[in-house]
């Protein structure tokens, strides 16, 4: 049995139905079911077994420490955090006690528990922590993709919160011989994407007539993962990376902000057409946001001659995917929109349409 945090959340969820289609080993799924958390993302397993969910916040010890008692797990994998840089620049606090002390949490819980075990179930227990390739900040135009050991200078405070939980991480192998890995990813796209983020934004945007908001001049470069990939990374990390060490995590999909919009707008023209018009007229440019990170580039070269992963999607054919999962998934997007999103918007930063004004984030 293995509890995976953050489950119901989109790479979370789509581990979740990765890992069960897989294995035989049962997952706990721990969430809080804030605003991003979705369990009409799990609606595949109601009835399955192996499947066990449980609403909790990583930030109380006391019932995470419970749950390690009630469960035993032999594995973490720990994708719980607030994750939307716009987010984190409007109200820093919640990311800063969710990723940082959160992760804390969780830690000692485990720390705990894995020191009840045999010598056994101790060197075959793992606590692979997810994080995130903005943790080592922008390139310059000379600059070579970041890689395991590129120092970390992160630019927002999202990015922040995840280095710092980054380092407490690496401190419990380092200190106590707690058994960690890192994975540090490029951008995620694909289906279940909460539609606050690019490509879900500029589909569903689209398909309503809305402007399709772009900072600056969208020349941001990022790297674009594919979500089953990222899955299957993680899965060959767990069972074959090295204790204590840090795995980069890429798509070999380098794209500009604006390129990416562009692709999406050609394959909407082809497969929902317009009466009038090309989707590419709703293109709207918008004020950059403040620090916005330039480019980004993973160098996934340590996990492939290691661990032998490499992606198995292109960016074109997992792009086409992902328009063809949101076509197929309308009334998923529509539920999210007039339910909790909005009415957690409101109560946060006292905007009911956010989705329309800062969703064109990576």
């Amino acid at each position: 049995m293995i509890f995976v945090t953050g489950g119901a959340g989109f790479i979370g969820s789509n581990f979740v139905l990765d890992w069960l289609a897989a294995n035989d080993e049962p997952v706990v799924n721990l969430d809080k079911l804030t605003y991003a958390g979705n369990l009409a993302n799990l609606a595949s397993l109601q009835n399955d077994a192996k499947h066990i969910f449980e609403q909790v916040d990583i930030c109380d010890a006391h019932r995470m420490q419970a749950l390690f008692e009630a469960y035993r797990p032999s594995a973490v994998v720990h994708f719980a955090a607030e994750s939307h840089v716009d987010r984190s620049i409007l109200g820093p606090a919640e990311f800063i006690r969710t990723n940082i002390n959160g992760t804390f949490t969780l830690l000692e819980a485990a720390r705990s528990y894995w020191m009840t075990l045999s010598d056994g179930e101790k060197a075959a227990f793992r606590f692979l922590h997810v994080s995130t390739d903005e943790v080592y900040g922008s390139l310059g135009s000379s600059d070579l993709p970041f890689t395991e050991t590129t120092a970390y200078a992160p630019n927002s405070p999202y990015a922040a919160s995840k280095a710092a939980s980054d380092h407490l991480v690496r401190s419990y192998h380092h200190t106590y011989g707690f058994p960690t890995l890192t994975t540090n990813c490029s951008n995620n796209y694909g289906p279940l994407h909460f539609p606050e983020k690019l490509i879900p934004l500029t589909i569903t945007n689209a398909l309503a007539g809305k402007p399709l908001p772009i900072y600056g001049d969208g020349q941001q470069i990022r790297d674009w993962l594919f979500v089953s990939d990222h899955c299957a990374a993680i899965r060959c990390v767990l069972d074959k990376g090295r204790v204590g060490e840090t795995y980069n995590i890429g798509g070999h999909n380098e794209k500009a902000n604006l390129d990416v919009v562009r692709t999406l707008c050609d394959i909407l023209d082809e497969l929902v057409p317009k009466e009038q018009g090309l989707y590419v007229e709703q293109i709207a440019f918008v004020t950059d946001r403040p620090g916005h990170d330039r480019h980004y580039a993973i160098d996934a070269g340590k996990i492939e001659r290691e661990l032998g992963w490499r992606p198995a999607e292109t960016f074109e054919s997992g792009i086409r995917k992902t328009v063809q999962w949101y076509l197929d998934h309308q009334a998923w997007v529509a539920d999210i929109q007039s339910g909790k999103y909005l009415a957690w918007m409101e109560r946060n930063y006292g905007q009911r349409d956010a989705h329309d004004e800062v969703g064109a984030t990576t």
